[in-house]
């Protein structure tokens, strides 16, 4: 039997290319404490402390937001969230580039907005990362995957369980799974 070798090679992969982590090592240790304490916690803590929280890491955030417990956000100063949006529980922003959140947004439980990626193409696989912007008004629904240099279109509602690769347009209920990959399902 004939085995090809892989050309990956992680051991040269250099995290320092690719990802301008937008704060000083000191600010993401802080960060990190603050975030194990009252984001990953299953505490309710009220939204408005974690509001403060977030604004002074650097975040922009509208008034009327709801964050539940265990939400991970992983660089509030490159984070920005309208009015009146809601934050599901256990929902991961890793938002590695800028996330626009914007008014009235809707992000349900366990949702990942995953503004991270890798180059599979290179065998160092070195970061491709992207910006994530939700337009006013969307749904997305509970576990739904996000991938980076995608926009949610205004009133757009993706339906549980959805990957997300491209963005959509505005007014649509849409469930993109990998079935149906190629061709989302409007529905």
């Amino acid at each position: 039997m004939n085995q090809s070798k892989s050309k990956v090679s992680l051991k040269n992969f250099d995290a320092s290319i690719g990802l301008d982590r937008g704060a000083s090592k000191i600010k993401e240790i802080i960060w990190y404490l603050f975030k194990t304490f009252f984001f990953l916690s299953a505490l309710p803590y009220p939204s408005r402390l974690k509001v403060s929280i977030l604004k002074m890491f650097g975040a922009k955030v509208g008034h009327g937001v709801v964050i539940k417990p265990r939400v991970n956000i992983h660089f509030p100063w490159k984070l920005s969230i309208g009015s009146n949006v809601w934050v599901g529980e256990e929902a991961f922003l890793l938002n590695f580039e800028p996330l626009h959140i914007e008014d009235n947004v809707c992000i349900s439980q366990r949702s990942f907005l995953c503004g991270g990626n890798h180059d599979y193409k290179n065998p160092t696989m070195p970061y491709r990362n992207g910006p994530i912007t939700l337009k006013e008004g969307c749904w997305i629904g509970a576990n739904c995957f996000i991938a980076p240099n995608v926009t949610i279109g205004t009133d757009t509602v993706i339906t549980a369980g959805s990957i997300v690769t491209k963005s959509v347009k505005e007014n649509l209920v849409t469930s993109i799974t990998p079935e149906n990959f190629s061709k989302p399902r409007w529905v």
